[in-house]
């Protein structure tokens, strides 16, 4: 319940403030679980990320952010569940995965942090994907939140899993994040979802 009300209010604030557009929104499945891979320029992507999408999204966010007294239960509420500095745990990634075989949507930044240029994709949300036997859908978040000024999620086609999967190497893994970072570059210079 909290949730839907944060989207539903995030979705007219973002509306108004940034003229937020979703498109390809239904190119996500729609049961099952699945991974929103996209680029990360600001703090606000994880809101542009999910307000556009009807299924609840899953985040990991940073530990000393659940230790804010009413933030942390409020981003609890919101999907969050915590990272400890350093980078990503064994325990966050089982977290991730535990949640991916719950049928349940995950939004990752492949890149890891943000990044004003460049699109150099981690591995790791194909292993999670590989390992939780989930879909990934390729996202471009377009635009750079000024005020007034025009922001876009795109969403491309679910990758063929099956077909990349392989033997679930790291090398079928690297293919496979190459292929995920091109689509959501292809994304991001045409304002198109890939298919």
């Amino acid at each position: 319940m909290f949730y839907r009300f944060a989207r539903m209010l995030l979705r007219v604030i973002f509306k108004l403030l940034f003229r937020f557009e979703a498109v390809g929104a239904g190119l996500i499945p729609a049961e099952g679980g699945v991974i929103l891979a996209s680029n990360h320029t600001s703090l606000l992507d994880p809101m542009a990320l999910g307000i556009g999408v009807e299924r609840k999204v899953h985040y990991m966010a940073k530990a000393e952010l659940f230790g804010i007294p009413g933030f942390g239960a409020m981003i609890t509420n919101l999907g969050a569940f915590p990272v400890k500095r350093g980078g990503v745990s064994k325990e966050a990634i089982r977290t991730a995965i535990g949640i991916l075989r719950e049928g349940k949507v995950m939004g990752i930044f492949p890149e890891g942090t943000r990044k004003d240029v460049g699109l150099m994709g981690k591995r790791g949300a194909m292993s999670m994907a590989f390992r939780a036997g989930a879909a990934v859908v390729p996202v471009a978040l377009i635009g750079s939140y000024k005020p007034f000024t025009k922001m876009k999620a795109v969403y491309g086609a679910p990758l063929d899993m099956a077909a990349l999967a392989g033997d679930g190497s790291p090398e079928a893994q690297e293919a496979a994040t190459e292929l995920l970072m091109s689509r959501i570059r292809e994304m991001l210079n045409t304002g198109k979802p890939a298919q």
